[in-house]
């Protein structure tokens, strides 16, 4: 059953003409509303996550729970169609699992706080905000567990929950929840935050209804959804042919030994609509890297693609829904059947933008980027210090952006745009951790007309006996380039103990022990090149070599050869240049580095790993395909209690 909406006024909205100044000042009003919610939450969060890296989500939503403005939008969708239970004026509900919510959050670090803001006795909007947690219990510090076979094994799950009733804490519930937390001050605080952030939307929508009338603030909602639909609609037509566009990509491993998966997508146009299809792709894993891909959250992510590459002058929200129908084979790794894990699924949600950047580019190559919003790199450490304190840091590392056709590829920028490092000050100052190295990798970036950015040297020395935990991929496959660039370097983890070892790591690994003195070197992957290396200006590739992001060998790479001041020996560059180019001939439009089968067979000696296995897993998934309806019989849903 869905959601029942309890309000005392049934009265019903009247759609409005409204004119574009009175338009403009409701859209900028809600944009400052989300903002002022990012604000509230960075300056009252405790866990630097959020706090310094801004790992959170917010939004404003119309009365259906469509978002108007925000970051990460199709919450409501989800919650709306799985919940089984009442709304009522004065609820705050808190949800972090993603099976009750059909996949509106994607694992059980994300708390997920939503408010339906009503006035007068009637819903005029939703807001909600969601967070990554540093920790909400499991099997290890960071509630991520790389060897978790079921969503179990990653902390407590909260269904639905009706945190706040008539606006009362329901401080039993909260308790419950912090008991099973390794940091619950640090939950505590995020919680109130999350509380505040949202309460905050809460006030500003119901000021502009009190200002320009319940009526008019429906209209302009409305309106400002018509708007991006009629806009996205246009630049569906401009960019999605009706012919089928075919790409794949590949997940690496699961960290525990099998892989790659991949990942197939087929897109086309019918009409005014645009089809994704997933057939193809690999069945679940057996580990925690499934990624509970809800349709409403896929559409998200390709309207934020294409507004960005496209038209970054259209207003983002959730108004073109209707133009997109997405397809997810049940049982794949993008739609994983209860009780799969799911605790590091953020690798799949990384490489979903490069199988759209594939995707949406073949029509268009003149809009093609590189491969490089490949994942979001987790690093955690954790243990007792000296005065018997439990310390425990989860941060989030950032790559190479790929090379694009407007330009080079940021150096180590995050997947997501408003994503920020954490200060090294910070680390330093509350954790028992110095940092020795911090710096762009030299020439991990693809060469191409124009570069892809470099890569992230990470140097963590350790001040105290801990664990260490690292969640990254990028280490088999390689950030592919476009037409003509190269691909960029893979990802490696270099772990210096004090006896002078040095222990390569795993991209996914748990429960590393390490000791005072110990450093660990970890290095980012570098974004794809875009275009001809051949063709980029000897004097900007002179420059990098100046700047450090390439090396002087490196930039034979684009065919440029240096003195030894640095400035380009043109007769030598030429001639280097027409060598190179006769060699490789027509510059294809994706460089992978090689296919599957080759990158394997010499993965050992490239990598210092063994190729990860293959057949097994399919067998597993089919198997526990078939048997899925007999061995699940978890409760999908909650039973509404007569009291409720």
């Amino acid at each position: 059953m869905p959601a029942t909406i309890v309000q005392t006024n049934n009265k019903k909205f009247k759609r409005l003409g409204i004119d574009p100044i009175t338009l403009d000042i409701i859209e900028n009003a809600m944009m400052n509303a989300r903002y002022e919610m990012d604000t509230v939450l960075f300056r009252t969060a405790m866990s630097p996550g959020i706090r310094e890296q801004h790992d959170e989500f917010p939004m404003i939503a119309n009365l259906e729970g469509k978002m108007v403005v925000g970051q990460f939008g199709s919450f409501i969708y989800g919650f709306k169609e799985a919940y089984d239970g009442t709304i009522e004026e004065g609820d705050l509900f808190l949800t972090t699992d993603p099976y009750s919510c059909r996949g509106a959050i994607s694992h059980i670090n994300d708390w997920l706080l939503l408010r339906p803001i009503f006035k007068d006795g009637r819903l005029i909007a939703y807001a909600a905000m969601f967070g990554h947690m540093t920790d909400v219990g499991g099997k290890v510090p960071g509630s991520l567990p790389t060897d978790a076979r079921e969503i179990f094994e990653e902390g407590i799950r909260i269904p639905p929950t009706k945190i706040y009733k008539n606006d009362e804490l329901q401080e039993d519930i909260l308790e419950l929840v912090l008991h099973n937390c390794r940091m619950p001050t640090w939950n505590r605080s995020d919680f109130n935050a999350l509380v505040a952030a949202v309460r905050t939307a809460e006030k500003r929508v119901i000021e502009l209804a009190d200002r320009f009338g319940d009526d008019m603030l429906f209209s302009a909602l409305d309106e400002l959804l018509e708007r991006n639909k009629r806009a996205m609609g246009k630049l569906i037509k401009q960019s999605v042919p009706t012919k089928k566009q075919y790409f794949e990509d590949y997940l690496c491993d699961d960290g525990i030994g099998m892989g790659p998966y991949t990942l197939r997508c087929s897109m086309w146009r019918e009409g005014d609509k645009v089809i994704f299809d997933f057939e193809g792709t690999d069945p679940q894993s057996q580990s925690s890297v499934n990624f509970l891909l809800n349709e409403e959250m896929f559409k998200m992510f390709c309207g934020v693609y294409m507004i960005m590459v496209f038209d970054p002058q259209i207003m983002f929200n959730d108004g073109f829904y209707d133009l997109m129908e997405v397809r997810i084979p049940e049982g794949s790794i993008l739609k994983p059947r209860e009780p799969a894990a799911l605790s590091c699924r953020t690798h799949l949600l990384g490489r979903i933008f490069d199988v759209l950047g594939g995707l949406l580019g073949q029509g268009d190559p003149d809009f093609l980027a590189g491969a490089g919003f490949s994942d979001s790199p987790h690093f955690m450490y954790s243990g007792y210090d000296k005065e018997g304190e439990w310390y425990q840091l989860y941060s989030i590392l950032f790559g190479g952006i790929p090379g694009k056709p407007s330009g080079d590829g940021p150096d180590g920028h995050s997947l997501w745009p408003s994503f920020t490092n954490v200060p090294n000050e910070f680390l330093e100052s509350y954790f028992p951790l110095r940092i020795e190295t911090y710096e762009s990798i030299t020439d991990s970036g693809g060469p191409g007309f124009h570069r892809g950015g470099n890569g992230i040297r990470m140097g963590y020395c350790f001040l105290e006996p801990g664990s260490i935990s690292i969640h990254d991929d990028r280490w088999l496959t390689y950030p592919w380039g476009v037409n003509g660039g190269l691909p960029g370097r893979r990802s490696e983890k270099l772990l210096h103990r004090t006896d002078g070892t040095i222990e390569k790591l795993p991209a996914k690994c748990d429960r590393i022990e390490v000791k005072a003195g110990d450093i660990l070197h970890f290095n980012t992957w570098g974004g794809g090149g875009c275009g001809d290396p051949f063709e980029r200006p000897a004097e900007r590739v002179a420059f990098d070599v100046k700047a450090g992001l390439v090396s002087k060998e490196g930039a034979k790479r684009y065919g440029v050869v240096l003195n030894e001041d640095l400035s380009v020996n043109e007769k030598r560059t030429s001639t280097l240049r027409a060598k190179l180019s006769k060699e490789r001939g027509k510059p294809p439009m994706f460089d992978r580095g090689g296919d599957i089968p080759s990158i394997k067979s010499r993965c050992l000696k490239e990598t210092g790993f063994p190729a990860p296995r293959q057949p097994e897993f399919q067998a597993w998934a089919m198997k526990m395909n078939e048997t899925a309806k007999k061995k699940s019989k978890l409760p999908k849903k909650r039973k509404k209690s007569k009291a409720a």
